[in-house]
């Protein structure tokens, strides 16, 4: 069963925001089995609109659209959808009501006659009620396709997927299993991974595929599989999934959507009763930001501290000026001096520091861009590494945040 999503408005396609509608539809979709065969972003065009849905038709079963549903002259989803069907608008009870709701309940108001227009929908319709917006979902068949129109505010189109189009979908259409598991690791780039497991990919079963996703400092290697048995799909993927841990057991942390690394160091901190600190310069707070991230953070995370100005080194951690008169302020000694500091600061069993240029200047260091000292000051010892990470700011922020991860855990395995 194929599915298209299309995504209307012009905001996406001028880089207003990005669409992240578009991924989570294709992933709730995948997990019932419906494969996306393509996603299609346009403009808040009548012309535009009527000959995407006419492709689209020819194309798949499922067409699911976003956007241009709001109660404004430049939203003319409706009557474009109008067009397509041969349809009229007409006024439903159940959404007049909806919106009555909302803006009883929120705004303490009654809604303008502009918000009541929310209430027409093209008389085809099945009308999918959205208690998280004005804008309602509507379900439309014809010629054995499904059409489904949904709000382009991100939290009303999840409501919506979630409780009202997916269950339809799957008493609608019978629909294959398809099943991905994908394995998380940090520290080896893909083609040493490649190497490393050559013989194993050279040996998987024809009908299960391997798909490596990198990004900065971490490559994802997902299998996937689809069939009509569930049970035999996820028994033959989660054999040769445990095969390639093996295969990789060095640089495994989990899988995802199960666990990341930042979730699998909070797991085995709190196993430990264990706790951690952060002096975050380079990085800014970005490690932090994905630590807390995670409900339960607060069970092993004290705090940390962004000493972005050199003086803030000294006076706030602490750390020796005639240090970083000696060594720079980038340096392997002043980096740890900032794990120690923070980890006596929040009496805690480790403590991460980060010190580096992210660029594009320089700042108060003569290093190039992009290089970057980590340290770790954990219950035995203090390490630290140095790396260079390139000229690209948020590159150079993202690998040092992610070779930081990787670093913890090592130590933390160690211990």
């Amino acid at each position: 069963m194929l599915a298209e999503i299309i995504t209307i408005g012009d905001e996406i396609l001028i880089g207003q925001i990005v669409d992240t509608n578009s991924a989570f539809i294709a992933k709730e979709l995948n997990k019932i089995g419906v494969q996306v065969y393509q996603i299609t972003s346009i403009q808040d065009d009548k012309e535009h609109i009527l000959q995407a849905l006419k492709d689209a038709k020819q194309r798949v079963n499922l067409v699911l659209i976003t956007g241009g549903l709001g109660p404004t002259k430049d939203d003319i989803t409706k009557e474009t959808l109008c067009e397509f069907f041969d349809d009229t608008l007409v006024e439903s009870a159940e959404v007049l009501d909806n919106v009555n709701r909302l803006f009883s309940k929120y705004f303490n108001r009654k809604p303008l006659p502009s918000n009541l227009l929310q209430a027409k929908v093209p008389s085809k319709a099945t009308v999918l009620n959205n208690t998280h917006g004005t804008a309602p979902g509507m379900w439309i068949e014809e010629d054995n396709v499904v059409f489904v129109s949904m709000p382009g505010v991100p939290y009303e189109m999840k409501y919506l997927m979630l409780n009202e189009v997916l269950p339809r979908v799957v008493k609608r259409y019978d629909r294959p299993f398809i099943y991905h598991k994908t394995l998380l690791t940090y520290g080896l780039g893909e083609s040493a991974i490649a190497d490393r497991i050559e013989d194993w990919e050279n040996s998987l079963p024809k009908e299960i595929r391997l798909a490596y996703l990198p990004s900065l400092g971490r490559v994802r290697l997902r299998l996937s599989s689809k069939g009509k048995d569930e049970a035999q799909l996820h028994r033959a993927v989660d054999k040769q999934m445990d095969v390639l841990w093996k295969l990789l057991e060095d640089i495994a942390v989990g899988y995802e959507d199960e666990t990341s690394i930042e979730e699998r160091i909070g797991a085995l901190l709190a196993q430990r009763e264990q706790s951690l600190s952060l002096a975050e310069s380079c990085t800014g707070g970005a490690i932090a930001k994905k630590i807390t991230g995670n409900p339960g953070a607060s069970a092993f995370f004290k705090g940390s501290i962004i000493p972005y100005q050199t003086i803030k080194k000294v006076d706030v951690l602490g750390v020796d000026e005639q240090l970083i008169h000696d060594h720079s302020v980038v340096s392997a000694p002043v980096a740890e001096a900032m794990a120690q500091h923070v980890k006596k600061l929040f009496e805690t069993d480790y403590g991460v520091a980060t010190t580096g240029i992210a660029g594009p200047t320089l700042g108060d260091s003569e290093d190039e861009v992009g290089t970057v000292f980590i340290a770790i000051a954990g219950p035995k010892r203090v390490i630290s590494e140095k790396f260079s990470f390139g000229n690209a700011r948020e590159r150079v922020i993202s690998k040092a945040t992610n070779k930081a991860f990787e670093m913890l855990l090592k130590e933390i395995l160690k211990n």
